[in-house]
């Protein structure tokens, strides 16, 4: 075997060890370099072979060629290795196990006060009654007179107003509503009867302890048309309240009283009973007021130009956060508005549990 011969075999076992030995793509570069570069020593062999004996060079060059494609296909293959390789341990290191359980977090709850409202919504469209809705901020006229409580009448001074700086057209303040009745009137004023609405929303008086607080939530119902009596709204009321406490057995009583845009007028009392400091409604030795209603009175459907000798009705009102303190013993009302998360947790309910009168009210 001639020099040059034994040349191109020892630089073909060189450099391909040093072609798998490379360790990433910067040491394969500086393989490559070494012996293909413009100075390689595959490169350098390659020129001298002009200078060898004629009967040497085409054995020799024929060998030269051979070992640089067989070099660059190595390097080539070898590349590919490396950058597999880089791809994996990139993949390895930056890899995100969405498997893992997930964080905990905060599980939102409905306020008692939502799902209450749902419920008797709930009960009270079974029985055909529209939700209607009004403005917060009323005038004098619908939230007072049209509801038979001119200036000067004693029922003036068993709400304590929150009056604002503006005034309507007649000079009069505008007031934060202190019932949902002025929705009962705009109904009336806007439509023709028969009317079958309940009126749910927020309302403003100044009082503050542990069964008030300046505002609060009221719903209010309005029944109108030729024939509706009293018996009518004990018999629509006695079924709402056993619907809405999940119980047949509640005993149910009406007392007489006054309220100036109904006539007659009643409280309505349940059975409950007192134990270990607890209220329950039900069978028991004791009452609870938890409504005012009555036959609405001619005066107020003369005010929205109904004619008292034709139509008749009756309405109630009842609190929708008093409701929600008996039904699920919430003792204190100003929790209601401390936005403590642990009391929404405890009390809260779950945003699909969906309160219906075949389903259930509170699942």
């Amino acid at each position: 075997m001639s020099e040059a011969r034994r040349q191109v075999e020892e630089l073909r076992e060189r450099f391909l060890a040093a072609v798998q030995a490379a360790a990433d793509s910067e040491s394969l570069e500086r393989v490559r370099v070494e012996a293909l570069g413009r100075r390689g020593r595959v490169t350098e062999l390659a020129k001298g072979v002009g200078r060898l004996p004629p009967e040497q060079r085409r054995e020799v060059g024929q060998a030269v060629n051979a070992l640089k494609r067989e070099l660059e296909a190595a390097i080539r293959a070898r590349r590919e290795v490396l950058a597999r390789e880089a791809l994996e341990r990139r993949l390895r290191e930056e890899r995100l196990d969405v498997t893992l359980p997930p964080r905990e977090r905060p599980e939102g709850r409905l306020h008692p006060v939502s799902h209450v409202l749902d419920e008797i919504v709930a009960i009270f469209a079974d029985m055909g009654f529209a939700v209607a809705e009004g403005p917060d901020v009323e005038d004098d006229f619908h939230n007072f007179t049209a509801l038979n409580i001119p200036p000067a009448h004693p029922a003036r001074q068993m709400q304590d107003t929150f009056f604002l700086e503006t005034t309507d057209a007649q000079g009069e303040p505008y007031l934060l509503r202190t019932h949902t009745s002025p929705v009962q009137i705009r109904t009336m004023e806007a439509g023709r009867p028969p009317f079958r609405i309940i009126a749910p929303g927020r309302v403003y008086r100044r009082d503050y302890d542990m069964t008030h607080t300046p505002m609060f939530h009221q719903v209010e119902g309005l029944l109108i048309d030729r024939r509706t009596h009293m018996g009518h709204l004990k018999g629509c009321l006695v079924d709402f309240v056993r619907a809405f406490f999940e119980r047949d057995d509640i005993p149910v009583r009406f007392r007489p009283s006054y309220f100036p845009f109904t006539e007659p007028s009643a409280e309505m009392d349940v059975g409950c009973r007192r134990s270990q400091g607890q209220l329950v409604v039900g069978a028991g030795d004791d009452w609870l007021e938890v409504l005012g209603c009555g036959m609405v009175h001619p005066k107020v459907l003369e005010m929205v130009g109904l004619d008292p000798d034709v139509w008749q009705g009756f309405a109630f009102g009842l609190g929708v956060d008093r409701f929600a303190m008996l039904k699920y013993g919430i003792p204190d009302l100003r929790t209601f508005f401390e936005a403590d998360l642990r009391w929404l947790r405890h009390y809260g309910f779950l945003p699909l549990d969906v309160p219906t009168t075949f389903a259930g009210l509170s699942r």
